[in-house]
């Protein structure tokens, strides 16, 4: 099945209160790999309680800095995920030039992910194979089939990088943070993390507190709450970006889906066809599982909204080419037929370890009804969401509480009213937790802020140049 959503995680096991003893710092070497921009790699402990050990390589980008103004410094980037390649989002994300004036830019994958030292459990043809199947497990051969596709998915990863799974938690990835950081010359970090890289800011400032220039934490990730909760949560949010979706649909006669009946009732409509009867897009398919997470991945941003338009009424008139699309996009499919690493155990690995699954399949059984009352469209779909992290071989060694944090400067945390991927009350709760953090605020749908609201960018900017905060209680538009 593998149903899962590329945002957040919880706490980890491999974890301490207080980092371990200095380590030798390694050295990056700079090349040029095209644009302006500058690529090397970062050899670092597998296990820091074994420093001298086996190390992993992190691949690592940096966009040097532009124009005539002083510089700062560096500044650390990290997308989210767990398991987005930072070097392949940097590459693409004007969005970062203003700070580029100031700093030089570094992005990096975390282990396991893409350049870096890399896992993989399954094969593309697998992995094309167990992405379509249904994940509204309402028969018991679809039942069957997920449960096996998990355990399958499981075991590849064990046998194909069993000796890496033990340290993808986000505690690891901090320390490799601090290595990447003092590497770069750099006596403190400066950061701007977005949604799960929220929760890497989190660890960071709780092992090295007295190592932080700025975090900006965009997209907040509560590192306190269930798996299941934070799941729910989510089902929540995302439920109500659809209602927003088709509420602005049957407002506007630009909305084509919203022309001829009622948007809701044509979406289940087409969602119960597609169950039954997949559209042949070439030699794949659109099932209902990859409609559902391309119509997901439109949800993320506002600004898709015309596109899952265009996709709705394609797919309804037998065409799911749109859908399709995005559902690759979401699930990283390149056009070749391969996958990156997020998608073929990337993110499983730093999950599945920071939030703790039951295996019970009776646990899942049980979610029925709070994920039906959450939302009547998503809520079966995500009701076996964690079942996978439920047979991961490695298991959490530590507990879900809020991560202490002392002896730092203050934080900027930022959270979206409507973020249907890192729901706002995560952003309150880490904010009441983080003693002397700002909350900026921004009213609107859409996960992250920083992309989608001149006001909540510039207010991230000052942060990291200036060290200027707003003030507490500060809202943006989108």
């Amino acid at each position: 099945m593998l149903v899962t959503i590329f945002i957040a995680a919880c706490t980890s096991p491999n974890a301490s209160a207080s980092p371990t003893p200095p380590l030798a710092v390694g050295s990056i070497t700079w090349t040029g790999c095209g644009s302006g921009f500058q690529c090397g790699n970062l050899m670092v402990p597998l296990d820091y309680s074994q420093p001298a050990g086996r190390k992993v390589s992190l691949a690592l980008i940096k966009k040097p800095k532009q124009g005539t103004q002083p510089r700062i410094g560096s500044l650390l980037y990290n997308p989210g995920g767990p398991g987005e390649s930072g070097v392949d989002y940097l590459r693409n994300d004007p969005s970062i030039n203003g700070l580029n004036k100031r700093f030089d830019i570094v992005a990096w994958d975390p282990r396991g992910i893409g350049g870096s030292t890399r896992i993989s459990c399954v094969d593309n043809a697998t992995l094309d194979k167990d992405l379509a199947l249904d994940g509204v497990l309402d028969d018991p051969g679809e039942k069957s089939a997920a449960i096996q596709a998990d355990k399958d998915f499981v075991a590849g990863c064990q046998r194909r990088s069993g000796f890496l799974l033990p340290f993808m938690d986000s505690a690891t990835t901090a320390r490799d943070m601090d290595q990447i950081r003092a590497a770069l010359g750099d006596a403190k970090l400066t950061y701007i993390g977005f949604s799960y890289g929220t929760l890497l800011g989190q660890w960071y400032a709780h092992l090295f507190p007295t190592h932080v220039r700025a975090l900006s934490l965009d997209g907040v990730v509560d590192p306190g709450v269930s798996a299941n909760e934070s799941q729910l949560r989510q089902v929540v949010g995302f439920e109500q970006n659809l209602q927003a979706f088709l509420a602005d649909c049957r407002s506007r006669t630009s909305c084509a889906f919203g022309r001829s009946g009622d948007p809701a009732a044509k979406l289940n409509n087409l969602m119960a066809r597609l169950d039954s009867t997949p559209i042949n897009v070439g030699s794949r398919q659109l099932t209902r599982n990859l409609a559902m997470t391309g119509l997901l991945q439109t949800l993320y941003d506002q600004s898709l909204w015309t596109y899952l338009d265009q996709g709705l009424v394609a797919a309804g008139n037998g065409d799911g080419r749109i859908l399709l699309f995005f559902a690759d996009f979401y699930n990283k499919r390149n056009s070749d037929g391969n996958y990156d690493a997020i998608q073929n155990g990337g993110f499983a690995a730093v999950f599945c370890v920071d939030f703790p699954s039951p295996s019970d399949i009776s646990y899942y059984d049980s979610l029925g009804s709070p994920y039906q009352k959450a939302s009547a469209f998503f809520g079966q779909w995500f009701q076996y969401g964690n079942l996978l992290c439920g047979d991961w071989p490695v298991k959490l060694k530590g507990s879900h509480t809020p991560l202490p944090i002392q002896g730092g400067p203050p934080i900027l945390l930022v959270g979206g009213t409507n973020d249907p991927a890192t729901p706002y009350v995560d952003a309150q709760s880490v904010n009441r937790q983080i003693s002397g953090s700002i909350l900026l605020t921004r009213q609107g749908n859409g996960h992250t802020s920083y992309g989608s609201s001149t006001c909540s960018h510039d207010a991230e900017d000052a942060y990291l140049i200036d060290l200027t905060l707003p003030a507490a209680g500060t809202v943006c538009t989108s």
